[in-house]
């Protein structure tokens, strides 16, 4: 295991230097679910949600959720992200319906994307709950994970199963 670079001399908490790091391509891919049921797919599949067109605002949610990491996660540094993208597509499993969410996020910077990966998916995810709960409350999140990333010097990582 690596050495921790979140703290300084005394101990503290401290965001990392990054100003000597080079500049590369990077990208991320990150992805989560949401376990819903048979009512909540069929009004959402349907366009009936009172709320509007759930994965059109998830989606868009995912992707300001991409871009404003650095401002709910101390330690991220702002980045200028060059592109974000989310996709989904359900499973049926028994009475239960599964929405696979993955986000793609790039940039061409001094350090990695997979925060913004990881928050995309994760508000993306919380979007549909929050527009979906008053149908029902026992939508189930997750698991939120990496799938890979690519760029940097510590060099590419996939993820060997989900």
């Amino acid at each position: 295991m690596s050495e921790f670079t979140h703290f300084n001399a005394e101990g503290k908490a401290r965001m990392v230097d990054i100003s000597e790091k080079h500049e590369t391509a990077r990208t991320a891919h990150a992805a989560s679910s949401v376990i819903v049921s048979k009512e909540v797919y069929e009004k959402m599949t349907k366009g009936e949600v009172k709320k509007g067109d759930v994965l059109s605002v998830a989606q868009v949610a995912g992707i300001m959720g991409a871009k404003k990491t650095a401002d709910i996660i101390p330690m991220c540094h702002p980045l200028s992200l060059t592109g974000v993208d989310l996709s989904f597509h359900w499973e049926e499993r028994d009475d239960e319906y599964e929405l696979h969410i993955e986000s793609f996020v790039k940039t061409k910077g001094s350090t990695g994307v997979e925060m913004e990966a990881l928050t995309a998916a994760s508000v993306c995810a919380l979007t549909i709950y929050d527009m979906c709960k008053a149908i029902d409350k026992g939508i189930i999140i997750g698991p939120t994970y990496l799938m890979e990333k690519t760029g940097g010097k510590n060099g590419d990582y996939k993820r060997l199963k989900a």
